[in-house]
């Protein structure tokens, strides 16, 4: 009877795959660190300090500055929570035929050619579109001259939904691309072998299983959108007052840093949600 030892995956072995795999990633982790963590910290203990004179930042700890976020500014994070999610909710139900509709094609030159339309905006800045829609939705614009003149859809909620949903809807279509490009479509079929029409077997059959793709582009969505700051300042005015505005205001117009700290810290913890969200579907689908 012959024996054979296999050596190649010996304790000494392994443990010299776990130091190399620390040592890997230790530069990552430094990056963590330094440029997140760090930083988080700061603001964190800036957001419970006091405002001292000519803007500086002083003892005692309070929890002042998060009172006044959850009461005099929570209608602007009410604000900010709508219109991140009719953000979200306008790129979904414009992403997903989108997404589907390039999947399914057939030839893969008229996929690349679709995929490539839909990035094409990212090779211009994205302070310029936004510059764009501000001609685009103004008295002077495209929409005004249709109408016959008059028509300024500037400073207000629906330029920046608008602003959001162009500048946000590759984020939704590209996951949701990728979910259906895996999926399998015979199962379509053993569908429909089973009595099932289309429109039932998209919403028992072909949505389910693409939810993966969906709830990756419903948070890569969402979180960019609730702490947006240039499209509501741009398109917005004093009307699309958001998150990202207040922010900016505490901490150059008024010069109050640790309530503009606290206000960043309430919307980390927002994101945070998100976050969580989509990991309790995964584990939820897993």
């Amino acid at each position: 009877m012959a024996i054979s030892l296999d050596f190649s995956r010996s304790p000494g072995h392994n443990a010299r795959e776990r130091t190399q795999g620390r040592l890997l990633a230790l530069p990552a982790l430094l990056w963590l660190i330094l440029f997140f963590l760090l930083p988080l910290v700061i603001v964190f203990v800036v957001s419970l300090m006091t405002r001292g004179r000519a803007g500086t930042v002083t003892l005692p700890l309070t929890l002042e500055n998060y009172e006044r976020v959850f009461t005099t500014y929570l209608p602007t994070f009410a604000d900010s929570i709508l219109i991140a999610v009719l953000t979200t909710l306008i790129c979904l139900v414009v992403g997903y035929p989108l997404a589907f509709f390039i999947s399914t094609r057939e030839r893969k030159w008229v996929q690349q050619i679709a995929l490539f339309l839909v990035i094409l905006p990212f090779w211009t800045n994205f302070l310029v579109r936004t510059y764009a829609w501000k001609v685009i939705l103004g008295p002077d614009g495209v929409i005004s001259a249709l109408a016959g003149g008059g028509v300024n859809l500037l400073n207000t909620n629906f330029a920046v939904l608008v602003g959001l949903v162009y500048g946000f809807l590759p984020f939704m279509v590209l996951p949701i691309y990728t979910s259906i490009e895996r999926f399998d479509f015979r199962l379509v079929e053993a569908a429909h072998d089973l009595g099932a029409n289309d429109w039932r077997a998209f919403w028992r059959v072909v949505f389910p299983l693409t939810l993966p793709g969906v709830a990756a582009g419903c948070i890569l969505v969402f979180i960019p959108a609730i702490g947006a700051f240039v499209t509501p300042d741009l398109l917005g005015g004093t009307q699309g007052f958001m998150i990202g505005n207040l922010i900016n205001q505490q901490f150059r117009g008024l010069g109050h840093w640790p309530r503009g700290a606290a206000a960043s810290m309430v919307m980390m913890a927002l994101v945070v949600l998100g976050l969580m969200f989509y990991a309790w579907m995964n584990r939820r689908r897993n």
